[in-house]
């Protein structure tokens, strides 16, 4: 028999072979209640239902959208824009869950890790959402700064399921004192400048 044609009938060897380590472990029961051919038969249409299942799912797929960024609306091009190695920390740590300017890897398009992914962005983007940063609201700005601050300090963000597949946004110790230091910096700043309008 050729290579080819013993690689061809590798899987059924294969399935036989768990079915028989089955079959053991239940000392010897499964292949007197049930044909080894119907077992194998039953296992082949459990397979081809999962793959079409998965196939199906694959239908159901949602879009990823990243609206436009108005021109001044975005944090790191406003007019208080951050140091150029904060904002090279912000681009790398935040803004592919923080802003519309996410960065969507090969597995967000698979279902059903695309809901969770999808699911994650939008819940990121209602809580602080960088391309719609309130320049024109100090108030509002020190506050999302203060909580930038406490949650980069914290080591809350980056979430740490984040870190385990984006290496590049991880922060080292000193970063993250640079990153919620200016952040706790510029809170203060702003908070100056509520206190001091009339």
């Amino acid at each position: 028999m050729l290579r080819s044609q013993r690689n061809k009938f590798l899987p059924a060897r294969v399935i036989v072979g768990v079915i028989r380590r089955m079959d053991d472990c239940f000392c010897g029961t499964l292949s007197e209640s049930l044909p080894l051919n119907i077992v194998k038969r039953r296992l082949k249409w459990v397979c081809v239902f999962l793959l079409a299942a998965f196939a199906l799912l694959q239908l159901t797929n949602l879009g990823h959208t990243n609206p436009a960024v108005t021109a001044g609306h975005d944090l790191l091009t406003g007019t208080n824009a951050p140091p150029a190695e904060i904002a090279t920390m912000l681009r790398s740590a935040c803004y592919d869950c923080h802003s519309y300017e996410t960065r969507w890897p090969w597995y967000g398009h698979v279902a059903p890790v695309s809901w969770w992914i999808n699911s994650h962005v939008t819940d990121a983007r209602d809580v602080l959402n960088f391309s719609e940063w309130p320049h024109n609201d100090p108030q509002k700005a020190a506050r999302k700064l203060n909580h930038i601050g406490d949650s980069v300090r914290d080591g809350d963000m980056p979430l740490p399921s984040y870190l385990k597949i984006h290496k590049a946004a991880r922060l080292t110790e000193q970063q993250r004192d640079a990153l919620s230091g200016w952040a706790f910096g510029e809170s203060d700043r702003l908070k100056g400048l509520t206190n001091s309008t009339p």
